[in-house]
């Protein structure tokens, strides 16, 4: 029923009927409509989780905040029933159970960035500048009905940009970095993660004044 009306009201009487069950039943396992809710928008993170926990580690955190941007938005437009109830249904003072899983994924993401030191804010703002900006760039293509690729990659690099402090004007040593994790097809994964690693050595050398042994 969600499937077919995405966003939509629907019965438990209906929803009893369909699956052969009397209300008390559902009550039973439920204890009510909200009830039965929860447990859909449980399953929903379970997909989600599911697709997501196929994908490798690019190896580079900002590269897989990238991927896990476009994966939440693929997710969403294949399966906007679920998304509409595991995102766009607002409850003041409530988050679902469920939401803290792939909140607590892309929060150990951004550790990995900020040990990096490739953020210029605390792992857990960037987290939520990243969730909040890919929740709305999704709800967005969900309502015009449309998807819309040029915005999404738009509003994600816009993001990236924010919290690594790699924005506009020449591009520094941080910005440089995050311009090859951007275009891996360039230089290849291996030479990126390379070029990454020697990159962020030579700032760390510079920042101390050159005085590494080395």
């Amino acid at each position: 029923m969600i499937a077919s009306a995405p966003g939509e009201e629907f019965s438990l009487r209906a929803v009893c009927d369909a699956a052969g069950v009397k209300m008390p039943t559902l009550y039973h396992f439920f204890g009510s409509k909200q009830g039965l809710i929860e447990a859909v928008i449980e399953r929903g993170f379970d997909m989600y989780l599911e697709a997501k926990a196929t994908a490798e580690s690019s190896g580079d955190p900002i590269q897989d905040i990238r991927e896990g941007w476009d994966a939440h938005v693929a997710f969403g437009l294949a399966n906007p029933g679920f998304y509409t109830l595991m995102y766009g249904k607002v409850r003041p003072g409530h988050s679902p159970a469920a939401q803290a899983r792939p909140s607590d994924i892309l929060r150990s993401i951004t550790r990995r960035a900020f040990d990096e030191q490739r953020l210029n804010t605390s792992p857990e703002q960037a987290a939520a500048h990243i969730l909040v900006a890919n929740i709305g760039v999704t709800l967005r293509q969900l309502v015009t009905g449309e998807e819309d690729r040029a915005l999404s990659v738009a509003v994600r690099e816009g993001v990236i940009a924010a919290i690594t402090g790699s924005s506009s004007g020449a591009p520094s040593g941080q910005g440089l970095i995050e311009a090859a994790a951007a275009n891996v097809d360039v230089l290849g994964k291996t030479e990126t993660q390379l070029f990454t690693k020697w990159a962020q050595q030579l700032q760390a050398e510079v920042s101390d004044g050159g005085n590494s042994e080395e």
